[in-house]
This record gives structure tokens, C-alpha cells and sequence, in this order.
């Protein structure tokens, strides 16, 4: 496909990332309304505006070497599964004694009354090693889901972006990274469910298996292999609204930081300055995430665990109080640092193979 054939692809996605150079040739080669300033790095840029203004107004050069990878191709979207791959398996599996007494906090909590007495109890019963039960459907599931959540994320944004156009993709940007996040991550959960079923259950029932390898076909000769989706629509109850969360507000407050605390345009940081704002931007973004998705966690959590329970008997067990609190204040660090770096990571990759971190705006 031609770097600008604009029958074939909208006028958005190549303003994004184009060089000085290559923008300045666009321009000369098109004409089309002008729609405003960028005020994202996946808006639409000022067309009628002089070249030396629109060259100042891109948040990162698109890489222009032999062989790097061009934005919205094939190897684009590829570069973006596999960071996803990175920083959503390596980042829950490394949190999973965190995750394993948070679900049993909320399965048993008289048992496990909190964080520090349900290390040790654990410690306890299990020994160091039983900290990190179920590492494998862990990052076998949240690989698949970031490969899915971030790979797609970056497809209906851009999707989304050209359905819009060029003046309202710029309008209206946090529907449509909201709208984007929330059609990725209805796909990503197809994917983690079946993990995330096996996951619980090894994590919360002692003697149940010992991981994926025979806890996975332990739990298909109880449930079938519907069960293994039986908390699929909870799932999306906690993933969905915490992946909305994730990019749209991992996006504005990075696109915050560049324009009121960082005291020089993107264009000029240095990449290590820019991956440390998407981290900041990432564990803020992680905070408000854990709030908005943790009744939903309590419940996938509780019916992962109870054979046969509905989500009307959850709801009545745990109460609405403890839907919204049971468990809150660990989760709450678990997923800010987890948010932090999982955007850390794909960031870090995206730079590694020549590609801009994501979000920004670059100052006047």
C-alpha cells in the first residue's frame, strides 16, 4: 500500500506520526479543510497551516529508515500484539502472590482478614512456593488478553478516528479511545476466560490441582467446557469499564503532563523522559481502574470458586459493601503498579522497534 494513498486510507492516520519532510510533500499534494491543532498524537494535524508550523506541531517524527516499521501496516499492529504480549503476561504473572491472597480475601474473609495475616497464612500452609500457584494460566491468559487488548485497541482507535473524520476524531478523541478500549477488551476477554476460570481455581481451593497442566482438564471433567466461560459476562463487567479506564485516562493525563508539568514539548524529551511519563501516566491511570472494576472482581473471583453459584447468590453472600471494598486497598496496588508498568513495557517495545510512545501533545 502506498505511504499516502488517500483513496484507500483516511487523511487521519498519516498526519499522526509524519516527518517534517514527508508532511510538507502531503501537504503540497492534497488540500483539505483545516480542523485545528493537534492536541493528540492520534488526531488530525492543520493542513492549511505553513509547513514550519505543522512540522513544530508533531509529538514524534514517524521513523523514516530502511526497514522500520510503517504506522497502520500490518507490521504496525504486529509490533503492538506483541508489546501487549510483554507487558500484560510478565506484569500479572510477576504480581501473583499479591493476586493470590486478594482472591482469597475475597472468597474466605474470615479466614484471610487481611493483606499481611493472609501472607502468612499462606506462608504458613503452603510454604514460599505456594506465593506463586497458578503462575502459568496467568501468563498464558493475560498473554493472550494484552495481545488482544492493545493489538485491537490500536486498530478501532484508528477505525473509530476514520469513521469520525479528521474534525471530529479531534473533537470527541476520549469517545473515541473510550469506544476503542471497550471494543478491544470485549475480544480480550474471549481469550483470558478460560485462564482466568482455572487460574481461580487452583489459587483458592488447596489440593485442586497444582496449575494449568492438570487443573485445567480437573476442571472441564467438573464443569464442562461451558464452565470454563461461566464467569465470561462478570468478566466483562470488571474488564471492560477497568480497559476503558486504562487507556482514556492513561491517555489524557499523559496528554496533562506534557502540557502543564513537562516544561518542553515531547518532540524535545528524551526517550527515557517520555517512557517515565507513560509509567506516571500509567499508575494513575491504574488507581481510578482498580475503584471502577472491583465489584465485578469479587464477583468473577466468587463464582470462579463456587460451583453452581449465581450472580444474584454472589451479590447476596458478599453484600454490596463488601462488593465495592472487600479487598480494595491491595488491589489498589496491585493494579496502579500494574497499569504503570504494563504501559512502561509496551511503550519500551513500541520505542525498541522505532515506533513514538504513545499519547501527548506537543506545546505551542
Amino acid at each position: 500500500m502506498a505511504p499516502f494513498d488517500q483513496n484507500s486510507q483516511s487523511l487521519l492516520p498519516r498526519h499522526l506520526y509524519a516527518a517534517p519532510g514527508v508532511a510538507s510533500a502531503f501537504a503540497r499534494s492534497i488540500s483539505m479543510p483545516s480542523v485545528g491543532t493537534v492536541e493528540s498524537s492520534y488526531m488530525a494535524a492543520p493542513v492549511g497551516a505553513s509547513s514550519d508550523r505543522r512540522s513544530s506541531s508533531f509529538p514524534i517524527a514517524a521513523p523514516s529508515e530502511p526497514g522500520k516499521i510503517e504506522m497502520y501496516s500490518p507490521a504496525f499492529y504486529a509490533a503492538c500484539t506483541v508489546g501487549g504480549i510483554l507487558s500484560c503476561g510478565l506484569t500479572h504473572m510477576a504480581v501473583t502472590p499479591l493476586d493470590l491472597v486478594k482472591c482469597n480475601m475475597q472468597i474466605d474473609p474470615a479466614k484471610y482478614k487481611s493483606i499481611g495475616s493472609g501472607f502468612g497464612i499462606l506462608l504458613k500452609e503452603q510454604g514460599p512456593r505456594g506465593f506463586f500457584r497458578g503462575w502459568v494460566p496467568t501468563l498464558l491468559g493475560y498473554s493472550a488478553q494484552g495481545a488482544c487488548k492493545f493489538g485491537f485497541y490500536e486498530y478501532f482507535k484508528k477505525y473509530y478516528s476514520d469513521l469520525a473524520g479528521p474534525e471530529n476524531a479531534e473533537k470527541y478523541r476520549t469517545f473515541i479511545y473510550l469506544a476503542g478500549s471497550a471494543s478491544a477488551e470485549f475480544i480480550a476477554d474471549v481469550a483470558l476466560c478460560p485462564f482466568e476460570a482455572v487460574k481461580v481455581r487452583v489459587q483458592t481451593k488447596p489440593g485442586f490441582a497444582r496449575g494449568l497442566a492438570d487443573g485445567f482438564p480437573r476442571f472441564v471433567a467438573s464443569e464442562g467446557y461451558l464452565g470454563l466461560y461461566k464467569g465470561l459476562v462478570p468478566l466483562w463487567g470488571r474488564q471492560i469499564p477497568y480497559t476503558m479506564m486504562k487507556f482514556a485516562c492513561f491517555e489524557k493525563t499523559v496528554e496533562l503532563l506534557y502540557q502543564h508539568v513537562v516544561p518542553v514539548p515531547k518532540s524535545e524529551c528524551s526517550k527515557s523522559t517520555q517512557l517515565g511519563i507513560s509509567f506516571a501516566g500509567g499508575y494513575i491511570a491504574g488507581v481510578f481502574c482498580a475503584i471502577v472494576s472491583h465489584p465485578a472482581d469479587n464477583l468473577v473471583s466468587f463464582l470462579n470458586n463456587a460451583k453452581g453459584a449465581t450472580v444474584g447468590e454472589a451479590v447476596k453472600q458478599i453484600g454490596i459493601l463488601g462488593l465495592f471494598t472487600r479487598g480494595l486497598p491491595l488491589r489498589i496496588v496491585m493494579i496502579g503498579t500494574l497499569t504503570g508498568a504494563q504501559w512502561g513495557i509496551y511503550d519500551s517495545f513500541k520505542v525498541f522497534v522505532g515506533l513514538p510512545t504513545t499519547g501527548g501533545v506537543a506545546k505551542k
